[in-house]
């Protein structure tokens, strides 16, 4: 069968609507459970981790509790990572529509998520501190699973099918040839260290600033161009579970995906992470932090997760993989998620551009004369900042905005982002 054949038989997006209700009517209303597992070794000890299991969509009402899991491994200190572990859920759900319904609750998360990140680090750095950290932030909702991420943790996705699944992009300039364009055109410079006699080592680096990441929260004595903005993916598992692996790079650097999902298959999630953490200690030692989460996705009906045959990954069962992706995903060289016809992808996108993540239909209300801000979510009369088609508002440098209304600093924080001013930038000798 040839590869046009074969794509037809890849089924068309499935709305995030339409599969809950498939899911009430075919009586499929059971949550499943969410067993979790954590373990860790300090090198450095700016690794932090959230574990937040008793959240509630609708306050007061048990059935719609919701899980969040999320790593953060700070760099030149640790103020960032703590920072983003108190303050960045509540920025996310603080984003989000009051009295809409499930779906429409996690329709609105991808956006939400941005919304987060980008005011967490707009909040930090007024702080003054220059530490930054990477973010791996995960939501599980009954089957459906969001990620965001930036920096190089990373979440993989490992299925009842055998198949690891990559849920985030690692934003390392060099291994991440968009985003080393995209820092470059936005006014930083790309390059290793030089050393005396002008060789150059190490990995590649923004400068000024000498940071491997293209993407964290944090950061004030790098130029702006360093974006807050997080890669956002969200699937649907079947009702046959998974279990999601979240960790620092410093188990990523030791472990590829899959030799971290085989290392601990078939074993429940509290001792599964500790055996990633031996595996990656007992390839590599403890060249750095390396923090582990492992939560299993399971059936009401099932006590654990079963175990895991390993099975290969052709061509076939990638295309019974079937979802929907945004306008702009990331490039298909990233795009690593294809499971063996048990998962749903509802949504993925990795822009750094804060106009094609915040859209043209962000809720405003109009009626009371005063706009809220898309970002930091506070009430303003739309003089004080810049709402839809707000022309006389343009800075110079500035693209026509097309996007909701943000007030004046959130804006200019947008307008750094995208190398339009000069960004707040400290060298530190």
């Amino acid at each position: 069968m040839s590869r046009t054949e074969l794509s037809r038989t890849k089924s068309s997006p499935v709305p995030l609507g339409t599969l809950i209700g498939r899911e009430i009517r075919n009586g499929k209303v059971e949550k499943p459970f969410v067993k979790y597992g954590q373990a860790g070794l300090a090198k450095k000890g700016e690794d932090y981790f959230l574990i937040k299991t008793d959240c509630l969509r609708v306050p007061g009402d048990a059935s719609t509790a919701f899980s969040v899991f999320a790593i953060f491994d700070g760099h030149n200190g640790i103020s960032a990572a703590i920072f983003a572990k108190e303050n960045l859920l509540n920025n996310v759900l603080s984003a989000i529509p009051q009295d809409i319904s499930r779906d429409a609750w996690l329709q609105a998360l991808p956006r939400a998520l941005v919304v987060g990140f980008v005011k967490t680090d707009i909040e930090f750095q007024q702080k003054g501190e220059t530490s930054g950290t990477t973010a791996t932030f995960v939501l599980v909702d009954g089957w459906t699973i969001t990620v965001a991420s930036v920096g190089d943790s990373r979440c993989i996705l490992d299925t009842q099918g055998g198949v690891v699944s990559l849920l985030t992009v690692d934003h390392r300039l060099e291994e991440n040839a968009e985003e080393r364009e995209r820092v470059t055109a936005s006014g930083g410079e790309v390059g290793r260290l030089n050393v005396f006699g002008g060789n150059e080592v190490g990995p590649l680096r923004c400068w000024p600033g000498g940071l491997c990441l293209s993407r964290s929260i944090g950061d004030t004595d790098v130029g702006e161009f360093i974006v807050p903005i997080p890669h956002v993916k969200q699937v649907k598992l079947s009702n046959a579970g998974g279990r999601l692996i979240i960790a620092s790079d410093g188990i990523w650097d030791a472990l590829s995906s899959d030799m971290a999902a085989q290392s601990c298959r078939g074993l429940p999630a509290e001792l599964a992470a500790k055996l990633v953490v031996k595996e990656a200690l007992r390839s590599r030692g403890l060249k750095d932090d390396t923090t582990c989460l492992v939560v299993d996705i399971i059936p009401s009906d099932l006590p654990v997760l079963p175990p895991t045959p390993r099975k290969k990954h052709n061509m076939l069962t990638s295309l019974l993989f079937f979802g929907k992706k945004s306008e702009n995903t990331v490039s298909k060289a990233t795009n690593k998620l294809s499971a063996v016809g048990v998962v749903e992808e509802l949504f993925e996108e990795g822009s750094a551009m804060l106009t094609e993540r915040l859209g043209k239909d962000f809720p405003l209300n109009k009626n009371s004369g005063i706009f809220r801000c898309a970002v930091c979510q506070v009430d303003q009369p739309p003089g004080d900042g810049l709402s839809v088609n707000s022309g006389p508002f343009f800075s110079p440098a500035s693209n026509p905005w097309e996007g909701p209304f943000l007030c004046t600093n959130c804006r200019k924080k947008k307008d750094a982002m995208e190398g339009k001013r000069p960004s707040r930038t400290t060298v530190i000798a």
